[in-house]
């Protein structure tokens, strides 16, 4: 008798099994193809987010702005008073005319380059902003300043 019970258990777990199969297979193709879809879509809003960021500067160079930096960018910045000053010589401005491209007055600049006071962060983004200018380009905007 045992061996008809254990014949007739298996035969009811194989039966619940095809039909539980049966049941959730076209739910399992499903929750497949959203998956791929989520997948898509993600790659795509990232794409359309590194297409908007490298618009967003073009039209900043193109209408001479400095670039905004975010303050994760900023953390990372590190600011000494030579670096202020080798800049400044670099670019072959005066301290005034330097201060307008920064957006300071002449009196911070010279106090920046002293060590005696430090940008903040909003004068940290303009300073970093100016930093891979050249000499025409920085001439360029100081005119469009005055």
């Amino acid at each position: 008798m045992s061996n008809i019970a254990v014949v007739l258990k298996d035969e009811i777990r194989r039966l619940a099994k095809k039909e539980i199969k049966s049941n959730t297979s076209s739910t399992k193709g499903a929750v497949a193809q959203f998956r791929r879809d989520i997948a898509k879509l993600k790659r795509l809003v990232q794409a359309q987010q590194k297409e908007i960021a490298f618009l967003k500067t073009q039209e900043q160079k193109r209408l001479g702005q400095p670039q905004a930096t975010g303050e994760e960018e900023l953390e990372g910045v590190r600011f000494s008073a030579r670096s202020v000053r080798a800049q400044r010589q670099r670019l072959g401005l005066r301290q005034a005319d330097y201060a307008k491209l920064v957006g300071v007055a002449s009196m911070t600049i010279y106090n920046w380059e002293s060590g005696k006071s430090r940008p903040r962060k909003e004068q940290l983004a303009a300073f970093v902003a100016l930093r891979g200018l050249g000499k025409r380009e920085a001439m360029k905007r100081l005119e469009l300043k005055e």
